[in-house]
């Protein structure tokens, strides 16, 4: 039987009205044309200046686009996004109380008509959003050590507004920028950042001795800050680190902090 987590943590956006796949095309990072029903597409909003504001999962449900989003952030995407509407055919709603989130996996995920594979990684599973309560069988935090060891960031404090890099966080690899696709919002720091080899930092996993020091703790290594850890569970969690001192011995707090690289992640060093 599949691991099934109901994910408190995540709310979802409704996304209606006939101009809803420009408006959000010319806002975010991926395509969201390719959205379709058993396909979700994932994808960040920058700020104007590039840097990472908010990110989401973005499912088709016929008329409507429904964006899974970090709970805390939905009624500030709400706002942002509204902002940006001018005269396009687009209607915003936070129906976080309508539809709740779940992750599957190590396992076939539960009949429900609003399922997709997590489109970052296929070892990540499932996601779904069900109108009904589903039966789970593990619960946040299990998901929580399951998608660090995969090196997944879930919105703050994996990724920080108006700070991280997409390239920094793995959206190259984990199919979360589109190349091809037309202009959106902080682009061109994006595409500067891929075609100068710019990216200085990583968000990787990493083994730490519990308990986890808080996220935004310095870790330091020969005497000198290269990184800051961020969420932890299991005894994993993610790091925002130097590329030049990832084979260098560190800790954060006096405890010591092993990168385990995933296979996915690739450096240009």
């Amino acid at each position: 039987m599949a691991n099934i987590a109901h994910l408190s943590n995540r709310g979802v956006i409704a996304v209606t009205g006939a101009d809803r796949v420009a408006f959000l095309n010319g806002l975010v990072s991926n395509d969201v044309a390719q959205a379709a029903h058993g396909r979700a597409v994932w994808a960040a909003m920058l700020s104007p200046q590039g840097r990472y504001f908010a990110d989401f999962f973005i499912f088709f449900d016929d008329e409507r686009l429904l964006l899974d989003a970090p709970r805390e952030a939905v009624p500030e995407i709400v706002r942002k996004l509204s902002r940006y509407k001018l005269r396009a055919a687009v209607a915003l709603q936070d129906i976080s109380d309508a539809l709740a989130v779940y992750a599957a996996w190590d396992g076939a995920p539960p009949r429900v008509a609003l399922t997709a594979p997590d489109p970052r990684l296929r070892d990540a599973g499932f996601r779904l959003l069900s109108h009904e309560a589903l039966d789970t069988t593990t619960d946040e935090a299990a998901y929580a050590a399951h998608r660090l060891r995969l090196g997944l960031p879930d919105g703050p404090p994996d990724l920080e507004p108006d700070k991280t890099l997409l390239l920094e966080a793995g959206f190259d690899e984990l199919n979360g920028v589109d190349w091809k696709k037309g202009c959106y919002m902080g682009q061109e720091l994006t595409a500067r950042t891929k075609y100068r080899g710019l990216v200085k930092r990583r968000l990787v996993p990493v083994v730490v001795n519990l308990p986890a020091p808080a996220p935004g703790s310095v870790i330091m290594a020969e005497g000198r800050e290269v990184g800051t850890l961020r969420s932890a569970a299991g005894g994993m969690a993610l790091a925002m680190l130097r590329v030049d001192a990832l084979e260098t011995p560190m800790s954060v707090e006096g405890v010591s902090v092993t990168p385990r690289l995933p296979s996915w992640l690739v450096l240009n060093v």
